[in-house]
């Protein structure tokens, strides 16, 4: 997979890992890089499927912006977010975050941060498809809560 930018919205599963090692190369004036990876899961078997559905053009530019305020934020040298869209299995990574920073507060925060955002505030449609039919997934009471502390 091809990144175009520090925001990537794909159909295409990714390894976590190789994303990793690629945006840690050549980092002789970072400290510290921290990152988050998201999976999807099975449910006990309630979920087959997890599908997301974004608009091009719309949701990767609010992520953007909003990776920026983090950026700014914590003082970032670089980040790297990766989301999945379409239909994803249990156990096949949603989400990649990646913050580089010179001190690891600052890429711990910032990390937490984007993901925080990315769960309760991203343009993002989320549908579970399992045994008994689909239903529509929305941010739960813990996720909004997570995400108020940064207001």
């Amino acid at each position: 997979m091809t990144l175009l930018g520090p925001i990537s919205l794909t159909q295409t599963a990714f390894e976590p890992g190789a994303l990793l090692t690629a945006f840690c190369a050549g980092r002789d004036e970072t400290g510290a890089v921290a990152s988050f990876v998201g999976l999807a899961r099975g449910e006990k078997g309630a979920a087959l499927a997890l599908e997301l559905e974004a608009y091009p053009g719309f949701t990767d530019a609010a992520i953007a912006a909003f990776a920026e305020e983090a950026s700014a934020r914590f003082g970032l040298q670089d980040f790297l977010i990766v989301h999945r869209v379409g239909r994803i299995a249990p156990g096949e990574a949603i989400v990649f975050v990646a913050t580089a920073a010179a001190h690891r507060r600052a890429a711990f925060e910032a990390c937490d941060f984007l993901m925080d955002y990315l769960k309760s505030r991203a343009p993002f449609w989320k549908k579970q498809h399992g045994p008994a039919g689909e239903r529509w997934i929305e941010p739960t009471a813990r996720d909004r809560t997570d995400a108020q502390r940064w207001d």
